[in-house]
């Protein structure tokens, strides 16, 4: 259930609801004032996995696509063969 954010038009007072998508918004705060309206705050999004970060796209500016890890590995191993 989301928990929703209200704020009294009167007052001030400022309280949360947990309610679902479905219900119809609070109508009173607690203090009994019938003028309250819904705060709408940003939802907090959290990225997870590979892609998200600029490390996660550096170049080694040769333009193949492989970082400097990769490149150092590779030569590395074709110095062993």
């Amino acid at each position: 259930m989301p928990l929703y954010e209200y704020e009294c038009e009167v007052c001030g007072t400022t309280f949360e609801q947990m309610q679902h998508f479905g219900d119809p918004p609070v109508r009173a705060c607690p203090q009994g004032h019938t003028q309250v309206r819904r705060v709408f705050m940003p939802a907090g999004i959290i990225f997870k996995g590979s892609g998200f970060y600029t490390t996660d796209y550096r170049r080694n500016g040769n333009g193949d696509g492989k970082d400097k890890s990769e490149t150092k590995a590779e030569k590395k191993a074709e110095a062993q063969v």
